[in-house]
């Protein structure tokens, strides 16, 4: 059996133009399927660590998506304040390891500050600071791991979610309280490394709201004063078990409140993100077919140029198997570098898309290249041999003595 791979070579180097324009053109289709597939499964491990530490969110009767974009993943916003008869009743509620408020509303050089308590951001930073101790005066903080403040820096903090003089934000002033950075959080992988936590008592005292304590008490942290807590935008609560979660949930999903799970929501939201995947990927796999049927058709053009070149060679005495093996690997060869190139422009595509959606959100996204992807390029590739026997076909029954005339 001769080696038809020379042959192969040889027609690839005579048009390097086409050819390379045939392989970019099944990369780029292909690339797109496997830059959805990749992204979307990386939104969803990135999202679901960002809000694993966040057991049980109570806030006010609403949007639950909405409730948990503002206190997990910390998007600006206004939202309705939990009254706070339900902020004392849950403050009191013994199946409650960590009853932490989250309290918004001020923010320095455009980094979000929350008030919370420091058993909180010890619970968020995985049980131990990165670098210093928890706050423990009104006027300390500690920052996300990201944030370009160090120990020992001091700032005043803004009202609003903007930069002091940024367009639009006229409405913006510092309030007078210096507060003094004392420690680092441990990496989360969520918008709360870029963000700023002080003791909710200051966040409530700059508002000029009770501080949930006596009048004049230095006091950070629980336990409160019923009569002295004000309403908050969201409480996050750690309970003791896994049946005390459930109680809890079932407990404020109230007239005057509303309790989920964040894993719950991100659930339907995932749903919603599968339905539009599938779509996506159902749209890409056309799109990849049809572009490789189109250059299949240019290659038959292509090949019909050569039918003289193989016709003699028949006419030599090569045997119509290797005519068809040439024609054959010739195209299998155009589609399967053409997607594997794919692949990775693709994985680099998602890693592009996932690094910006990260600077932006402060979500942490990593794609991987997973089963799907190569299941994806698989099928492409399998797709565009199916397909090449056509071209191959077509010159393998060619009469020699029309092609030569």
């Amino acid at each position: 059996m001769m080696n038809p791979l020379p042959l192969v070579l040889a027609t690839l180097r005579r048009n390097p133009v086409t050819t390379v324009t045939f392989m970019a053109l099944i990369a780029a289709a292909v690339a797109l399927g496997v830059a959805i597939t990749a992204q979307e499964r990386a939104l969803k491990r990135g999202s679901a660590h960002a809000a694993d530490r966040f057991d049980l969110v109570i806030a006010a009767p609403g949007s639950q998506t909405d409730a948990m974009l503002k206190s997990v993943f910390l998007r600006t916003g206004t939202i309705e304040l939990l009254k706070p008869e339900v902020v004392a009743r849950v403050f009191s509620e013994p199946r409650a390891k960590i009853v932490a408020p989250i309290a918004f509303g001020d923010s320095h050089d455009g980094a979000p500050i929350i008030g919370s308590v420091p058993d909180f951001v010890s619970h968020l930073s995985g049980g131990s600071l990165a670098e210093g101790r928890v706050f423990t005066d009104h006027e300390e903080a500690v920052v996300g791991f990201a944030s370009p403040l160090k120990i020992g820096d001091t700032f005043h903090p803004t009202h609003g979610h903007g930069r002091m003089g940024d367009e639009g934000g006229d409405d913006a002033h510092q309030h007078g309280a210096e507060i003094t950075v004392v420690g680092r959080m441990a990496p989360t992988g969520s918008p709360w490394d870029a963000a700023i936590v002080v003791p909710v008592e200051l966040t409530w005292e700059l508002h000029s709201l009770p501080n949930g304590h006596e009048k004049g008490s230095d006091q950070v942290g629980p336990p409160y004063l019923s009569e002295r807590l004000p309403g908050v935008p969201a409480l996050v609560v750690k309970p003791d078990s896994v049946a005390a979660a459930y109680g809890l949930r079932s407990r404020y999903k109230a007239q005057d409140s509303t309790a989920f799970f964040p894993a719950e929501v991100l659930v339907e939201l995932y749903a919603l993100l599968g339905d539009m995947r599938s779509l996506m990927n159902v749209m890409a796999l056309a799109t990849q077919t049809l572009v490789i049927v189109a250059i299949l058709a240019g290659i038959m053009v292509l090949l019909r140029l050569y039918r003289v070149q193989f016709s003699i060679l028949r006419a030599l005495g090569a045997p119509r198997a290797f005519i068809f093996l040439t024609i054959w690997s010739y195209v299998a060869l155009i589609v399967t570098v053409g997607a594997l190139a794919g692949l990775a422009l693709g994985m680099g595509l998602a890693g592009t898309v996932s690094a910006a959606f990260t600077a932006e959100t402060g979500i942490a996204l990593q794609a991987s290249l997973g089963g799907t992807e190569l299941a994806l390029v698989g099928a492409i590739i399998a797709i565009g041999m199916a397909v090449a026997t056509v071209p191959a076909a077509l010159l393998y029954r060619k009469p020699v003595i029309d092609a030569l005339r």
